[in-house]
């Protein structure tokens, strides 16, 4: 049995001949163009931290690199440093979706052999090793690379699905290019699973079939049986020969913040129909009340409006904040024309002469609060003067990678962060996960 080396960052993976590494990463930047509310996750007085994440990927020096959450709108510019800096002259990118899975790979390591997969909110590459001079079978092996993005949220059965079809589409394409044994085929599956051991998804890998008694977030996550098509469970890289002290890292480390905003009465629900606790209340109060002083009544106007916007969003006309208080402002959608363009439907406006109640200031964040976004409210406050006292830590493992049973791993490198991510060193909410791997004789 061959031992696994365990690195910690910052290190590079160890180049092995017969191996394949593979590196997988969120990223939350650059997305230049659409992510533009990207700065929200630093909280003033900190900012994004420039080229953290070129540094990051060209250190750890992988062969294949799976990156989630990319913009579409911006993709080439933002990425160009993956061919140009760091050598990856290969890459596809998912075809739909705002955010989408990535895939980069060096030419000179491996060859690209079948068409890129593409399903829901998983992507399929297939390689050979590029000869590298030994006489190992790996070379002439097929290796499949499944990068996933899972659907975030109440979605347990969809992420289930998401990836019992990754899973199914690597096997028979292992059938289509006629491998020996497709059901033991080398598969490694990495990315956001947007869930730990309590994910369906999780499940599904690990034990080789879930069936309608796995319950998730309170729901069923199948209403049938569902069976890998492999021969034996997938392994967890990752967590692989760790021993007692050695703990596998935690890939999401972000401030706890549910707990400071959420009355406590509903903390079971908060993504239901939460409240707000009271300390946020009162400092919405604070204010609402500076922003609407000059005002007559002493609330907010389309210019005291305007000029909040314009601090939290850097300026007046996006973001949902905006949306949201133009609605509860007066304005009203229009009807909707079947055959009309998005793009050429009547702009949002905030009406003249119309103004923001303090219920309808609390009611725009309490909207930003049931969308989940807990790190736009925080980061808002921050802006306007009135930071939580945030001191816990939120962590979790949703950045994953499992190979099939045919695969060893021979080095894994933790990236560990005892701060809320992104901070000074870490350019992203989530951290990278990397490991290499030979096929087992």
């Amino acid at each position: 049995m061959v031992a696994v080396k365990h690195l910690t960052s910052p290190a590079t993976i160890p180049r092995l001949p017969a191996c394949l590494s593979v590196l997988s990463y969120n990223v939350l930047l650059p997305n230049s163009q659409d992510g533009w509310w990207n700065y929200k996750m630093y909280l003033p007085p900190l900012s994004p931290p420039d080229e953290h994440i070129l540094q990051r990927i060209g250190l750890i020096d992988a062969d294949v690199v799976c990156l989630q959450e990319v913009s579409p709108l911006s993709f080439e510019e933002d990425f160009a440093f993956m061919s140009e800096d760091l050598g990856y002259d290969g890459v596809e990118l998912f075809r739909k979706g705002r955010f989408r899975p990535a895939t980069f790979w060096k030419k000179d390591r491996v060859d690209l052999i079948s068409p890129a997969q593409h399903k829901d909110r998983t992507m399929l590459t297939t390689f050979k090793l590029v000869n590298d001079d030994s006489d190992n079978q790996s070379n002439q092996d097929n290796w499949h690379v499944l990068n996933c993005h899972l659907q975030a949220g109440k979605q347990g059965g969809r992420r289930v699905r998401q990836i019992v079809e990754g899973v199914s589409t690597a096997y028979k394409l292992a059938k289509k290019l006629k491998e020996d044994t497709p059901e033991n085929l080398n598969l490694i599956i990495c990315g956001d699973f947007n869930g730990g051991n309590e994910c369906g998804a999780i499940e599904y890998l690990e034990k080789g079939s879930i069936g309608p008694g796995f319950i998730e977030d309170g729901e069923s996550v199948c209403s049938k049986e569902k069976k890998l098509p492999l021969s034996a469970p997938l392994v967890d890289a990752i967590d692989t020969e760790r021993g007692d002290e050695n703990t596998v890292p935690s890939t999401l480390v972000v401030s706890e913040l549910i707990s400071l905003m959420i009355d406590q009465g509903s903390i079971e629900t908060a993504y239901i129909e939460p409240q707000f606790s009271q300390q946020v209340i009162d400092r919405l109060d604070r204010i609402y009340k500076r922003f609407a002083n000059e005002s007559p009544g002493d609330q907010m106007t389309k210019e005291d409006v305007e000029r909040w916007l314009t601090i939290i969003n850097g300026r007046v006309g996006r973001g949902s904040e905006f949306r949201t208080a133009a609605k509860f402002m007066g304005w009203k959608e229009p009807p909707t024309d079947p055959d009309e363009k998005k793009e050429d439907r009547p702009p949002i406006i905030i009406p003249d002469d119309s103004i923001l109640t303090f219920d309808g200031f609390v009611a725009v964040y309490l909207d930003e609060l049931r969308q989940g976004k807990f790190w736009g409210i925080a980061w808002d406050l921050a802006k306007m003067g009135e930071s939580l006292d945030v001191t816990e830590v939120f962590q979790a493992r949703y950045d994953r990678i499992y190979i099939s049973a045919s695969l060893q791993p021979m080095a894994v490198i933790d990236t560990i962060s005892t701060e809320p991510c992104p901070n000074k060193i870490e350019p992203s909410d989530h951290l990278p996960v990397c490991a290499s791997f030979q096929i087992r004789k």
